[in-house]
């Protein structure tokens, strides 16, 4: 007997394969049930409309890449931890293939998480980020402040960069790109220089 989790997941997996070949506007609950191999009524119950089906996708694949993005400290500080796991994070999903196509071609399926109200897949990252900034502040490698305050823009600031990425591709490959952020991140989480 298949699980009511492995279920969503195959659905998960076609909207995806509808979506990168045809885009999220010509992908339809229908299209998605053929190619997840479930009937419609399967689909309807769970996801009422293409748009919540898709919000429910990216929140997967977020969560995966946060999850994969998952590196030893090693011997860095909390700051230089931090910056690589963000840098990887930007890495993967400025070259995902989901990711790229809505990007390119719907960005406003991303709007209101751009510019509204933050979703699940942002609190997962947050969840994540401000440990971060607690520990780097701990070691002296971050520097002093609210860390929820500067947890939330260091996600801005990768979901800007990640949703704005072909404003630069003309001057910046993705490497060069991944290398600006670094240093952008490295440079504002700081501690700032004792006066003295």
């Amino acid at each position: 007997m298949t699980s009511r989790r492995n279920v969503e997941d195959g659905i998960l997996d076609a909207v995806r394969a509808c979506v990168e070949a045809f885009g999220v506007r010509r992908t339809t609950l229908t299209d998605v049930a053929r190619r997840a191999g479930v009937s419609r009524p399967t689909v309807y119950r769970r996801w009422p409309d293409v748009t919540s089906l898709v919000a429910d996708l990216l929140t997967r694949e977020l969560h995966r890449i946060l999850e994969q993005s998952r590196i030893a400290q090693g011997e860095r500080t909390a700051r230089e931890h931090l910056v690589a796991q963000a840098a990887g994070v930007v890495g993967t999903l400025i070259r995902h293939p989901l990711f790229t196509r809505i990007v390119d071609n719907e960005p406003e399926i991303l709007a209101t998480y751009a510019f509204h109200r933050l979703g699940a897949s942002q609190f997962a990252a947050l969840e994540l980020l401000t440990p971060e900034i607690e520990a780097g502040q701990r070691d002296g490698s971050i520097r002093k402040g609210d860390p929820a305050v500067l947890a939330r823009l260091v996600l801005i600031v990768v979901q800007n960069l990640v949703t704005s990425r072909r404003l630069t591709a003309d001057i910046a490959t993705d490497d060069r790109l991944l290398a600006e952020l670094r240093t952008l991140l490295t440079g504002y989480l700081a501690p700032e220089e004792d006066p003295r």
